[in-house]
């Protein structure tokens, strides 16, 4: 058996266990269903070859069903639907893209969320990662600085039925502190540093991922905890290149 036949096999178990067999709505109501699977083996095979970098073997059982849940080609503009279960960031406009799908699932497996969490999302972009919290998540609150695309992925949120998910149009690096503390928040893009009002809108025990680094240079994904006592433990994840955080900071 092949390290690829022995993952679909893997994969087929998990789905029928999350219930995402191929007869579910999510999965089979379009030509969709064929490339999403495909997206899913290659995030698998991504995990894998990254594990050195990332310390993690595989995905858990509910962010691969949130990740085969969501449709991506409904998050993505109209002559790229083709490609949406490529694993590979897209434009969206604006200069800004649909992050890779490896990345959206990786960050959302280090979110450790359960479902109860309230999260938080900078960035909201063409609303997928949003979409993806809320598969997993009790609430997502989520913020993106360029009104069109704040509204246009407030729109399709809420056509496709994401209704535990508010978009707020303003700038990301102040968080949203009405609203905290939050059990994980998720940058989706890249600030130089980390901003500190999104650590302290950080619950205790909470998950912070954000990438850091300047456009064009070297970039980590880094994952950052806040213990019981409010210290932050911080973590090196991966090398990535995001779009920069821009805003008033």
């Amino acid at each position: 058996m092949t390290g690829s036949d022995s993952w679909w096999n893997c994969l087929g178990a998990t789905l029928l266990m999350v219930g995402l067999s191929l007869s579910s709505p999510s999965m089979a109501d379009d030509e969709f269903k064929g490339p999403r699977l495909r997206m899913l083996d290659e995030i698998a095979t991504t995990v894998t070859r990254t594990q050195a970098h990332t310390g993690r073997q595989r995905l858990s059982a509910r962010v691969i069903e949130a990740m085969g849940g969501v449709p991506r080609h409904e998050f993505v503009p109209q002559e790229l639907r083709e490609l949406a279960y490529a694993n590979r960031a897209l434009p969206i406009g604006h200069g800004q893209t649909i992050s890779q799908p490896y990345i959206v699932a990786l960050m959302t497996e280090l979110a450790e969320l359960q479902p109860e969490d309230v999260v938080l999302e900078i960035g909201t972009g063409s609303g997928y990662q949003a979409a993806v919290l809320a598969m997993l998540a009790r609430q997502v609150y989520t913020i993106e600085i360029i009104s069109e695309l704040g509204q246009r992925a407030e729109r399709d949120l809420r056509r496709l039925g994401y209704s535990n998910v508010q978009v707020r149009i303003g700038d990301g690096y102040h968080g949203w502190p009405e609203h905290a503390p939050f059990d994980a928040i998720l940058v989706t893009a890249a600030p130089d540093q980390i901003p500190p009002p999104l650590l302290e809108q950080l619950r205790s025990g909470g998950r912070l991922i954000v990438p850091v680094g300047p456009a064009g240079a070297t970039q980590w994904l880094k994952l950052l905890r806040k213990d019981e006592h409010g210290t932050v433990h911080e973590e090196d994840v991966l090398p990535v290149g995001f779009v920069p955080l821009t805003g008033s900071h």
